[in-house]
């Protein structure tokens, strides 16, 4: 059997060493667009900020290591066209030419672009003018070569998402006078904006200029450097800098899926059932180019490394005759901002709400161990749950490095996989020392307020 997969990043080398771990024997040929294949995209923030060295640390396994599984890798090479009646896949080398891998089973993990968001001048200016997205190795190269040869003293980054907010901190540990623009009300537009604030006050105590309620029209090259303008809450408003980083989010690459006869779905994703078939007879898809299964709100797109992860494993396994399913994802997330954590789980009120739901949100403060120990800090949650059943939807954390506001997120996850109720987390038998924790630990003491609130609104 001659399994061809297309995509050399998570979900496709996921799928690749799945194959081959449960069936030794199949023939894999894995499809790579560059010369990097399995290299940690989510660690590029911290190779600028020197925290990682040298680039190749990136590299979750080595060329070396991917072809002692046993699969064979097509570096540089890009898949042109899908022949899905014939099995075939065409695809165009380095040098222009091109050329036919047939297979018997196909799996397209092509992930996602990055978004350009309608700013006009991105298309035109090159990383040589001063304009980076941040999206692969290639682009990682193309910035950090720009740096060592231009020194720029001052830096825009247009959105203040995870990958924008990763860059803020990598520049400014880097020198650069960094100036954040965020479309949003509040930087991290994932959290609700209470929480968001506490990540804007992370940004100001180091020194970068924050500007939201900014919607980006165009960037252009003057004899300054590089002008960002566009409105500012209604007003025109201009920033000019060195170098200027668009980190705006990603859009599916579904061209060539869809020019072969896939569905697409939410967000322009590709279609896929629960066990990665994508409708096309013989092929299968993962990662950040089709849907998401979430387990609150059924088929949504959320491009995420760890949902990629698992669809590729599904997709590998099914592949070669398997009968796995993802399980669905939930939408768990953190960040790194400086000396702050922000992570959230699950649903906000509003996007439960959307989805028919009754939910309730109740802020709490809890201290991440008990204060008489040396070192409490405090981290701020809010918990999501429906007033109808009572069933845990969400929760939203900030804490300060060190507080394991990560680790409590996934005791959010994990509940909220299972389908616990609110009280019910409040009944989990954590773990407690006073170094680490409470008796009752933070995470019980947002689902308690929770469960206060309800309880007193409703006896009133």
């Amino acid at each position: 059997m001659h399994l061809a997969i297309i995509g050399g990043s998570d979900a496709g080398i996921s799928a690749a060493l799945r194959a081959r771990e449960l069936d030794p024997n199949v023939d894999v040929t894995v499809v790579v667009a560059d010369a990097y294949p399995n290299f940690s995209i989510c660690g590029i923030p911290y190779y600028f900020s020197r925290e990682v060295q040298p680039w190749q640390s990136l590299a979750h396994r080595t060329h070396a290591d991917l072809e002692a599984t046993g699969m064979r890798l097509r570096l540089n090479t890009f898949a042109t066209s899908i022949d899905v009646p014939g099995r075939a896949l065409t695809v165009r080398d380095q040098g222009g030419s091109l050329s036919s891998i047939d297979y018997d089973e196909l799996i397209v993990g092509t992930g996602a672009l990055p978004s350009h968001a309608g700013i006009a001048g991105l298309g035109d200016l090159t990383p040589e003018d001063g304009v980076h997205v941040m999206h692969s190795m290639g682009d990682t190269f193309a910035l950090e070569r720009f740096l060592d040869e231009r020194d720029p003293k001052t830096a825009i980054i247009v959105g203040a998402g995870y990958v924008g907010l990763e860059m803020a901190e990598a520049f400014t540990v880097r020198g650069l006078q960094v100036t954040q623009i965020q479309r949003g009300g509040e930087v991290l537009s994932t959290l609700d904006a209470e929480l968001g604030a506490l990540v804007h006050g992370e940004l100001d105590a180091h020194g970068v200029d924050v500007l939201t309620g900014t919607t980006v029209a165009g960037i252009d090259k003057t004899t300054a450097g590089l002008t960002v303008h566009g409105t500012r809450n209604g007003q025109p408003i201009s920033r000019t800098a060195d170098v200027v980083l668009v980190v705006v989010g990603v859009r599916p690459n579904t061209d060539l899926l869809e020019r072969a006869g896939a569905r697409l779905g939410a967000g322009r994703a590709v279609v896929v059932d629960e066990t990665m078939r994508t409708g096309l007879p013989n092929v299968w898809a993962a990662g950040d180019g089709i849907v998401t299964h979430h387990r609150l709100l059924g088929q949504t797109y959320l491009p995420l490394g760890t949902t990629s992860h698992k669809q590729g494993r599904v997709a590998g396994e099914n592949a070669i005759g398997g009968t796995a399913r993802f399980a669905g994802s939930v939408g768990t997330q953190v960040v790194k901002v400086f000396d702050l954590v922000a992570a959230r789980t699950g649903l906000r009120d509003h996007e439960a709400a959307a989805a028919g739901l009754t939910p309730r949100t109740v802020s709490a403060v809890a201290d991440d161990h008990k204060r008489y120990y040396p070192g409490a800090q405090p981290i701020t949650i809010r918990i999501t749950g429906d007033e109808t059943d009572r069933r845990l939807l969400g929760a939203q954390l900030v804490g300060r490095l060190g507080t394991e506001t990560a680790k409590r997120v996934d005791t959010y996850a994990t509940a909220l996989f299972a389908g616990l109720t609110v009280e019910q987390v409040s009944d989990l038998d954590l773990s407690y020392t006073p170094p680490l924790g409470s008796p009752w630990d933070a995470v019980q003491a947002a689902t308690q307020q929770w469960s206060r609130t309800i309880t007193q609104e409703y006896s009133a």
